[in-house]
């Protein structure tokens, strides 16, 4: 064990217990050191069969267990800001999930933190970039073969929202991952935000407003809009169409098992992301662990957080006062500078 990377879990919840799961039985060179949790009973569970891992109901105790040598913060996200901090001043590498922090003034505090410090520890949980069909669209676009990208068409629709899920969240909790890989794919920063609401689904709970369509704007020109839908009732599904000078391509329509009997084909659609982006949670996390033992930091970091915590921000303003908001971002520390997107 002493050549494995010691890694405190922070949350047991959906996530943080899916993670244990995958540091234990399908990530190499790491081990779970610890596990925190509010709710020791869940801890406990999360961590059950697993040796050497000391459970804690505070984080930050769980920082400075025995063994601990990096950070995976699945909590909630108003306690990722705590966290964060407290793995900086212990100079802990930290995969955090999304959203670094959900307001900007906190992801700037944090971001301004890792700058002070010199040397990038933080990777944000934006899982998309590790999945192979938007890798082979970033690929293909970078690649300039269809020309300069012009419109990204995108779609996010899950089956049913959980309880407290707000109009707010349809933005700041799933739009932000389509956040994150517009600027990504394109290369730019989202410069302006829009949102438009239907009249609401009748599958949408109590005054909920879904679907929404968020129209993007970029530093270049080009449009992005996203079909976010978390009331739809049949499946998940996530597709980015690129729309180029030159031609477009299409990622996300299901490649699953088709079968077909009685005089029709029936398709499986995925009931959610655990399912839907497996393969890229996996390849993530063993990302982050072997440039973690090579004392590196290669995915998403802090910048790409705040960045989205600003746009997802505006996107909220844009949903409440039905106006085009402007995305205002901090300057780029040198932390930074070349990074990013």
């Amino acid at each position: 064990m002493g050549d494995l990377l010691g890694v405190a879990v922070l949350g047991a919840g959906h996530m943080g217990a899916d993670h244990i799961r995958r540091l234990d039985r399908v990530v190499s060179g790491a081990r779970v050191a610890a596990v925190a949790d509010p709710d020791l009973i869940r801890a406990r569970e999360a961590a059950a069969g697993l040796t050497g891992v000391t459970v804690h109901p505070d984080p930050i105790a769980a920082l400075d267990a025995p063994g601990v040598q990096a950070v995976l913060i699945a909590s909630p996200g108003p306690a990722h800001e705590e966290a964060l901090l407290g793995a900086f001043t212990r100079g802990l590498p930290v995969l955090c999930e999304k959203p670094m922090v959900p307001d900007s003034t906190g992801a700037l505090r944090v971001m301004e933190a890792e700058a002070r410090l010199g040397r990038r520890l933080a990777q944000i949980g934006f899982m998309r970039r590790y999945d192979t069909e938007y890798r082979r669209l970033k690929a293909l676009l970078d690649g300039g073969g269809l020309g300069r990208p012009l419109m990204l068409h995108c779609t996010h629709r899950n089956v049913s929202s959980p309880a407290g899920f707000t109009s707010a969240m349809l933005i700041n909790s799933s739009v932000s991952h389509e956040i994150d890989a517009a600027r990504w794919l394109l290369g730019q920063e989202l410069t302006a935000v829009t949102v438009l609401r239907p009249t609401p689904s009748a599958g949408a709970p109590g005054d909920l407003l879904d679907p929404q369509f968020v129209l993007f704007e970029t530093e270049r020109g080009a449009l992005v809009d996203v079909e976010v839908f978390v009331n739809c009732g049949f499946g998940y599904q996530v597709r980015c169409e690129a729309v180029c000078e030159a031609g477009s391509a299409r990622i996300g329509d299901e490649h699953t098992m088709v079968v077909t009997a009685g005089g029709c084909a029936r398709q499986e659609v995925a009931p959610d992301y655990l399912v839907r982006f497996a393969d890229a949670y996996d390849r993530e996390v063993q990302a982050w662990v072997d440039a973690t033992r090579r004392g590196e930091v290669t995915g998403p970091g802090a910048w790409d957080g705040y960045a989205a915590s600003v746009v997802a921000e505006a996107g909220v303003r844009a949903l409440e006062t039905g106006a085009r908001v402007a995305v205002d971002l901090a300057p780029r520390p040198a932390l930074y500078a070349g990074g990013g997107h």
